[in-house]
């Protein structure tokens, strides 16, 4: 780092780095786990979990290792497609380049998702509150206050995961609203308008050190989970191959949909050579 250097061409600490790249993977998967342990199954769920992460552990053993293996060769320098280049010509450079790109871009797919809900919701609260708007949610509750959100809905019970509104407003204003504030058709080309200006910062590290605050996030969910879930108690029921209303089998044929979420939350071995190189020029330096 170059101490008369401006803003816009300094270095993140490790720390920082370590944060961001762990909450870009692990953050967008976390929310993810749930769904896919329910496509896969509670026990192949639990198994697939524990198997790719071995293996995508030893994968990035290896990548660590690949420089090494390289005799009579200077690879201080080299990243993973160097590396890949090396043993599998042009053809494994672009190949780990695409997929690299893929995982990044599937990263960004799923923040685009979530924070396009986040701002659908959030306008949709205020709205509400501004117009005196009350939503009554349809949905049993665990203890007469604790709402809790089913996936289906059996026989002829009401909608679930549906609101019912009691406006003291106009009727056509809240339609119109829903026209202009809609989740999929508005929302998402409106998060380009707030984020547009943010992307001609010319500081990378203020993305890197905002993008941290995220990871406050995942340990919210995890410790609310937590407790919810030591409030609520096990409940299991060990229906293997069948699943009744509020439980899922044991074994799934969907099982694949989590190995691709598993895929990104393990991911890290395009840039785990980056960092391991940064750390060492570090202390070096020192």
């Amino acid at each position: 780092k170059v101490d008369s250097c401006t803003d816009g061409y300094g270095k993140n600490s490790s720390l920082v780095t370590i944060f961001m790249i762990w909450n870009t993977m692990m953050g967008t998967s976390i929310l993810s786990i749930p769904w896919g342990i329910k496509q896969a199954g509670f026990t192949s769920g639990i198994i697939l979990i524990l198997l790719m992460g071995i293996l995508t552990l030893y994968c990035c053993y290896r990548v660590v290792k690949s420089r090494q293996m390289i005799p009579l060769t200077d690879t201080s320098n080299w990243e993973f497609p160097d590396v890949c280049k090396y043993y599998f010509g042009s053809f494994g450079q672009w190949s780990s380049l695409l997929f690299s790109m893929v995982s990044l871009v599937g990263a960004m797919v799923v923040y685009w998702v979530l924070m396009s809900n986040f701002l659908f919701n959030t306008g949709k609260f205020i709205y509400n509150f501004v117009h005196d708007i009350n939503v009554t949610d349809i949905v049993p509750g665990t203890n007469g206050s604790n709402k809790v959100i089913c996936p289906s809905a059996a026989g002829d019970h009401p909608p679930q995961n549906r609101s019912v509104m009691f406006s003291s407003g106009n009727r056509t204003g809240f339609e119109l609203f829903e026209e202009w504030w809609d989740k999929s058709k508005t929302v998402p080309f409106y998060l380009i308008a707030v984020l547009l200006p943010l992307l001609n910062l010319k500081s990378p590290s203020f993305f890197a050190k905002f993008n941290v605050l995220g990871t406050v996030s995942v340990v919210y969910l995890v410790f609310l989970v937590t407790v919810k879930a030591a409030h609520l108690g096990i409940h299991l029921e060990f229906n293997w191959f069948t699943e009744n209303e509020f439980f899922v089998p044991e074994f799934r044929i969907l099982f694949p949909q989590l190995t691709g979420v598993l895929t990104l939350a393990f991911f890290i071995h395009n840039c785990v050579i980056t960092l391991l190189q940064n750390n060492r020029n570090q202390e070096n330096n020192v």
